[in-house]
């Protein structure tokens, strides 16, 4: 079983909304989260999805999933405190769905609706070949390492350098053997679920996704996201 591991737990602080978290602004009629969602749902290699939510707007989440007619979604749980803690618990709700079954996961942020089917369906293959999959972005630009201050201690190769994007993808029972021991040793804020895994002695395998696949935090954000949609609906009207 391939499962959609959908985290929206966070408020936004970023985007400096009032009324509603940045999951749930509405970009070209529907929220970003649909807009994210609706990957997973069309996409023929994925079999059910959890959603990871902030607990006081589960039910407008569970509006959203009967509106829309995204019919994967087995489960929406409360988020956590940390991300690391969403993830888990979605991770937890994951394992209920499979019952068992030998399953992939595809740890995705909810507002990163930029990717595409054909992205996630590549994810899947890469774990049964490599055991794992992060999703990466080419670098644009030189990177420094630095000792936390202002000394430069490092500066690696550009073309050795790669941004970790979503999804990341891992075998069900692997991820989650990782997530239970680091929260017995009290680790609950970990980055991201590759730094979980790499920190645990797991070997990594990336693929490089589209250079779109932007993750929504502020305002300008979400003009870069109409804008990419706007060009993909000239693309289909219009050939270019």
């Amino acid at each position: 079983m391939n499962i959609g591991v959908i985290f929206a737990g966070g408020m936004g602080t970023r985007m400096h909304t009032k009324d509603k978290p940045k999951q749930f602004l509405e970009v070209y009629g529907r929220p970003v989260i649909i807009h994210t969602l609706v990957h997973f749902e069309e996409c023929q290699d994925i079999d059910a999805i959890v959603v990871a939510c902030i607990d006081e707007w589960i039910p407008y989440m569970r509006d959203l999933v009967f509106d829309f007619r995204i019919k994967k979604v087995r489960k929406i749980v409360a988020g956590g405190k940390t991300g690391q803690m969403s993830i888990y618990n979605a991770l937890v709700a994951a394992e209920e769905v499979a019952a068992g079954e030998k399953s992939i996961v595809l740890i995705h942020d909810g507002v990163r609706p930029l990717i595409s089917a054909d992205l996630l369906t590549q994810n899947i293959e890469c774990v049964k070949k490599y055991g794992s999959c992060i999703t990466t972005g080419v670098v644009k630009e030189t990177i420094v390492v630095t000792d936390g201050e202002d000394r430069i201690t490092n500066i690696p190769r550009r073309i050795d350098c790669r941004v970790a994007k979503a999804p990341e993808s891992f075998w069900l029972d692997e991820i989650l053997s990782v997530q239970r021991k680091a929260i017995s040793e009290g680790v609950t804020g970990a980055y991201d679920s590759c730094c979980l895994m790499n920190d645990y002695g797991y070997k990594l395998h990336m693929l490089d996704g589209p250079t779109e696949n932007i993750k929504v935090t502020t305002p300008d954000d979400i003009y870069t996201m109409r804008a990419v949609l706007e060009k993909k609906e000239n693309q289909q009207l219009y050939g270019f």
